[in-house]
C-alpha cells in the first residue's frame, strides 16, 4: 500500500493534506523520516508513526450517524443534502450509509465504507433488528398487530414478520427485519393510517442515545468486532 492512502485511510486527511505532512518530515517509517508519498509500505508490519506517534491501521470506517429531518440516505445529490454533508471531515473516504432512512425520517443510521458488511446486515436471510418509533394521525387499533406478525402484501410479496407494539393511542413501537422501500408508512398506509412522525431508535445493537440530531460518532473497538459477526 501507498504511504499517502495508508494515511488518509487512517484519518489525516486527502492524499493532498497527507503530502503535505509528509513533506514536512513529520512521518516516520520503521523509525526512519520518509519524504515520498508514493513510498510503498506494508499496514501489518512496519512501524508508520506520525510526529512520533504510532498509527493504528484502519482498513475500514464505521460511524453512527443521528440523522436529522431534510437530509436524503444517499452518497450525493445535485439539489438536496446528504447525510455524507453531515460528515465533512471524511469527505475523501468512500463512505456511504448502510441502507435509507426517508428524508422526513430521522435517527440511527451506520454510515461505513465497509461494502461487504453493508451487504451483510442488510440481507433479510440476517434478521438483522430495526426498530422504530412511528406517531400516527389516529389511534392505532389493536387489531392490526396480528397482521403485522403476519405479514402485509407490498409489491406483490408478503413482508417477512414485524413486530408491532402499541406505546400509546397513537404511537407504535415495530421491529422489522427487512427494509423495503417506505415499508413502515406503507405498512401502516394499509390500514388508512398515515405515519407523521417516523424515528429509528435501534439498528442491530446500535442505538443513538444521547447523539445529538445531525451529530455523528466514531464505532468504538468493540461495537465493530460486534458488527463483523455479521460477515462471517
Amino acid at each position: 500500500m501507498r504511504l499517502d492512502k495508508f494515511l488518509s485511510n487512517s484519518g489525516f486527511g486527502s492524499r493532498k493534506d497527507v503530502k503535505q505532512l509528509i513533506k514536512k518530515k513529520l512521518v516516520t517509517v520503521n523509525d526512519k523520516i520518509v519524504t515520498k508519498s508514493d513510498l510503498n509500505i506494508n499496514p501489518l508490519t512496519d512501524s508508520i508513526r506520525y510526529d512520533n506517534e504510532l498509527i493504528e491501521y484502519k482498513e475500514f470506517h464505521y460511524f453512527l450517524l443521528n440523522k436529522p429531518k431534510g437530509y436524503l440516505s444517499a452518497t450525493e445529490d445535485n439539489k438536496q443534502n446528504t447525510v455524507l454533508d453531515l460528515l465533512p471531515e471524511y469527505s475523501y473516504l468512500n463512505l456511504f450509509p448502510v441502507g435509507r432512512l426517508d428524508k422526513d425520517t430521522t435517527g440511527t443510521l451506520l454510515i461505513t465504507d465497509d461494502g461487504q458488511l453493508a451487504h451483510s446486515l442488510l440481507s433479510p436471510k440476517r434478521h438483522v433488528d430495526k426498530i422504530y418509533i412511528a406517531t400516527l394521525d389516529k389511534d392505532i387499533p389493536p387489531s392490526i398487530i396480528k397482521t403485522f406478525e403476519e405479514g402485509i402484501i407490498l409489491d406483490n410479496e408478503l413482508t417477512l414478520p414485524a413486530k408491532l407494539e402499541i406505546i400509546s393511542s397513537n404511537v407504535g413501537k415495530v421491529t422489522l427485519h427487512q427494509g423495503k422501500y417506505h415499508q413502515v408508512k406503507r405498512m401502516f398506509s394499509s390500514f388508512g393510517l398515515e405515519v407523521i412522525e417516523l424515528d429509528r431508535i435501534q439498528f442491530s445493537f446500535l442505538t443513538v442515545n444521547d447523539l445529538p440530531l445531525g451529530k455523528y460518532r466514531e464505532l468504538t473497538k468493540e461495537e465493530i468486532e460486534e458488527l463483523l459477526k455479521y460477515k462471517r
